[in-house]
């Protein structure tokens, strides 16, 4: 009987060891990677020009407060990602190398334009 609740200890210990981990590890982890907004409205992305550290992986938060969809696209970046109307969601880019990425809005190409500077 003894040998059964020191191993049930040690069990107990490992399962709250591994919760530990399960639970505080993505907060680490998201925290590594830097934050950068875009938002965008009237069709035009603000800032049209974003600086962020080159060799790093970023977290990019768009913002599309138009009523309308928009498509966040960029070849350079190799990412397309529609934008529902009123939503926001996160793209994940990097490490990029020192450089101008240009990116656009598929559905307002003329106006929805702006580039990602790594520096």
């Amino acid at each position: 009987m003894g040998m059964i609740i020191i191993r049930f200890k040690l069990r107990s210990r490992t399962v709250y060891r591994l919760l530990f981990i399960l639970i505080f590890f993505p907060c680490i982890a998201s925290a590594a990677d830097p934050e950068f907004s875009l938002s965008l409205r009237d069709h035009r992305f603000t800032p049209a020009e974003l600086r962020v550290p080159a060799g790093k992986k970023i977290k990019l938060l768009i913002d599309n407060q138009d009523a309308s969809a928009e498509e966040f696209e960029s070849h350079e970046l190799n990412r397309e990602k529609v934008i529902p109307g009123k939503s926001k969601l996160f793209i994940f880019i990097g490490p990029l190398a020192p450089g101008r990425y240009p990116f656009f809005g598929e559905f307002n190409p003329k106006t929805a334009q702006g580039v990602i500077i790594a520096e």
